[in-house]
């Protein structure tokens, strides 16, 4: 499957922790099959936690698809709000407890989880050589260990209403400038054309890493790997004044609205496109069935340039190295292995799966889905510069965020991410 990554792909360089053993234990890493059969059968209860508290629904189809093989096995759903999830869980890690399966962020969050030696290594699991390896590299700690199973792809592109579309005969945009008409259009019409907030600083690296492709293009990143190119490079500065002129575009009030905010205007039918993840798609389709919507990828500046979609792999599912169910948590690993989980995932969770081969029943996830195999570029924030302390991604979203306030330039915004990548990035030359 072409997925990730074209470029560069990350370097971890500090020394992981050793795991700390279960009490009595005596399962063999990643070995679900070496439990003793009477423990195995027992009635056994798993929690899980996550950020996606939107999932619930879906997650509870998935376990109990999980428990018609595995009836002694029950799991608990338990997510958090996603803003409190990263302190929610650090706090119980720390604590000795935490849940048995946990959702792990990627890159370079899951793996300060597996260097503090948190989780349980999944290298011998059974079913880990169906994904590739970009696609593991989201739960590989510094030690080179796979510490968690990808379930899905991410990817943002624009959401668009249909019916307004329609309404003032427009069409999905082929150029920047073309996207830029369709906005005046709108705007002239007294419609909003992107619901966008600035409150919650994940939107806005979000935002500019979906965007920004259209102006430096698809190779711009690679370069800043390189140490060819930093972020203080015009073609940089040029992504984050996009940024910045786009201001015209969004709801008046725009600097404090929140996630919940934009949801609320693009289903509500006030504002016409949302630059945003696939995540989205379900939760706004629930919110309102009737809702006509459709994606187009970022175009590109130029007319013979080509459009993208950013994506990288949203998260996998770990095994906490203290739970006293370990064996339990893993047959729920080898579970999401499988192309039966792959399914479920695509129709349920209505996201690209990780798993080659799986062909969703909705037509808009189908072309969200094909649209990442086949034009996507990497969440460089993510992928790339989600290390530092804070991390650089943090920096990014800040001076946006200060940009939008009318206290930083564009130019002054470079200045401070170059800032922070300085203190812990090497360039690959």
């Amino acid at each position: 499957m072409k997925r990730l990554f074209s470029g560069a792909l990350v370097t971890m360089v500090v020394a992981s922790s050793l795991l700390a053993a279960c009490g009595s234990d005596t399962t063999k890493t990643g070995d679900a099959s070496a439990a003793p059969a009477t423990e195995a059968a027992q009635e056994v209860s798993l929690t899980m936690g996550s950020w996606r508290t939107e999932d619930t629904e879906a997650y509870s189809k998935i376990i109990a698809e999980f428990k018609k093989s595995n009836p002694n096995i029950n799991i608990q759903f338990n997510p958090v709000k996603n803003t409190e999830y990263n302190t929610t869980l650090n706090t119980s890690l720390q604590s000795g407890s935490g849940p048995d399966i946990i959702h792990l962020r990627p890159y370079a969050a899951g793996a300060a989880l597996a260097d503090a030696g948190y989780l349980e290594p999944l290298d011998t699991l059974k079913g880990m050589d169906v994904f590739t390896k970009d696609t593991l590299l989201a739960a590989t700690g510094t030690d080179g260990k796979v510490y968690g199973v990808p379930t899905v792809f991410s990817s943002t592109q624009v959401f668009y209403n249909k019916q307004i579309f329609e309404k003032y005969k427009l069409q999905e945009p082929k150029t920047w400038d073309e996207l830029l008409k369709i906005a005046d259009t709108l705007k002239q019409n007294k419609v909003t054309p992107l619901a966008f907030g600035s409150k919650e600083a994940w939107i806005l690296s979000l935002t500019q890493g979906t965007l920004a492709p259209s102006e430096y293009g698809t190779d711009f990143i690679n370069k800043i790997l390189s140490g060819e190119a930093t972020f203080k490079s015009p073609e940089f500065v040029s992504s984050i004044k996009m940024l910045k002129d786009l201001t015209p575009y969004f709801p008046d009030n725009y600097i404090g609205l929140g996630m919940d905010d934009m949801r609320n205007m693009f289903v509500t039918e006030q504002a016409a496109m949302m630059v945003m993840g696939d995540w989205e798609y379900a939760v706004m389709k629930k919110t309102n069935p009737d809702l006509q919507m459709d994606v187009f990828p970022i175009p590109p500046k130029k007319a013979d340039g080509k459009p993208t979609v950013t994506t990288w792999v949203d998260g996998s599912f770990a095994v906490n190295a203290k739970s006293a169910h370990k064996a339990e948590a893993l047959k729920f690993m080898e579970f999401l292995t499988t192309k039966e989980f792959g399914a479920l995932a695509v129709n349920e969770l209505q996201k690209p799966s990780t798993i080659p081969g799986i062909v969703a029943n909705d037509p808009l996830v189908a072309k969200i889905a094909k649209n990442a195999d086949t034009i996507s570029t990497p969440y460089a924030a993510v992928v790339y510069f989600n290390k530092g302390n804070p991390t650089t991604k943090a920096a990014l979203e800040k001076s946006i965020q200060g940009m939008y306030l009318d206290k930083l330039t564009p130019e002054q915004v470079a200045e401070e991410v170059q800032k922070s990548a300085d203190t812990w990035f090497k360039s690959t030359k």
